[in-house]
């Protein structure tokens, strides 16, 4: 297929615009919809009154007030889980800017909105949904929906069906089939599967790829992007989503980018890659800079989409 046959790579907005506003509140996700985003990415986890909540993490102190508004509702290892709070009790906190530790004090990217500043909010699935719904049908657009399955496995010990939940509420605003402007994405291979085949799921599924020692799941990633793990994976998926870095290396003889050959068996096996996290205040090395960055893996590697934080620079680097 030639550049001029190739559809346009999507711009997926991580966590909504995070490059600008907190993570997965709904400014973030407004703000990427207005920037010309084509899909936004919710990660979804799961309340104690089974509520489908829009956060990263399973997780919620190094991103909000709970320590301070729930004191001594830590588990035994000092976190804050979802799973403990019922939505009631989640909309009164307030959440900002990611920390890397629990005290809020070390802001993961010190550059970007004030930290304890603003009036954001934990927002549900059912929330983002009928905004974009909302804002689908005043503007015209059809902005896409990427919602993952958080930590599944964990879940599941915690008696709860992360996964049904999610297809089910995603049911009922329309979303059913193969056709529809929506990615389901999970790390867990045995889930995502599980999601095609005994959950009946005909909505495009995206198999999510981690480093093996990052102990995100029991998938096998390196096996996993082998040449007879991606065709495994199109048995059930219908794309992957690899860290970036997958995708290419650096030989030491002059330092140019080339690929690891991870995205031609994927195309081989039929699959579509769509690659995280671009981020315009953690460019590559290698790259320079973002557009660089960017039109490399669009351009010269040709991968189908991709996941940033900054989806008005990525639009740019795509029309420079």
């Amino acid at each position: 297929m030639t550049d001029r046959q190739r559809p346009a790579p999507l711009i997926i907005a991580h966590r909504g615009a995070c490059g600008y506003l907190p993570e997965h509140t709904l400014p973030a996700k407004a703000l990427a919809y207005g920037m010309g985003a084509d899909f936004l990415e919710q990660d979804v986890v799961v309340s104690r009154d089974d509520e489908l909540i829009v956060l990263h993490d399973i997780h919620i102190d190094r991103v909000s007030n709970v320590a301070e508004l729930f004191p001594g509702r830590a588990r035994s290892d000092g976190r804050y889980y979802v799973r403990d709070f019922d939505l009631a009790e989640l909309r009164t906190l307030s959440v900002w800017e990611r920390f890397s530790d629990g005290a809020g004090q070390v802001a993961v990217f010190p550059q970007r909105f004030p930290a304890h500043s603003g009036h954001f909010r934990i927002a549900t699935l059912e929330d983002e949904l009928q905004m974009i719904s909302g804002l689908n049908h005043s503007t015209g657009r059809q902005v896409g929906i990427y919602p993952e399955v958080k930590n599944p496995a964990w879940h599941h010990k915690e008696g709860v069906d992360c996964a049904a939940l999610l297809l089910k509420l995603l049911g009922q605003y329309g979303y059913t089939g193969a056709a529809d402007r929506v990615y389901v994405q999970c790390f867990d291979a045995a889930e995502l599967r599980r999601i095609r085949e005994d959950l009946g799921c005909r909505l495009p599924l995206i198999q999510l790829v981690a480093d093996d020692e990052w102990g995100e799941s029991t998938t096998d990633y390196a096996q996993l992007m082998t040449t007879a793990g991606l065709a495994s994976v199109a048995e059930y998926a219908d794309g992957i989503g690899p860290w970036l870095r997958q995708l290419y290396t650096v030989p030491a003889i002059d330092g140019e980018p080339l690929s690891s050959g991870l995205l031609e068996r994927a195309h081989s096996a039929g699959l579509k890659v769509h690659p995280y996290t671009f981020r315009a205040d953690a460019v590559e090395p290698c790259f320079g800079d973002f557009s660089t960055m960017i039109r490399w893996f669009t351009g010269h590697l040709g991968v189908d989409g991709v996941f940033t934080d900054f989806p008005d620079k990525a639009r740019m680097a795509f029309s420079s």
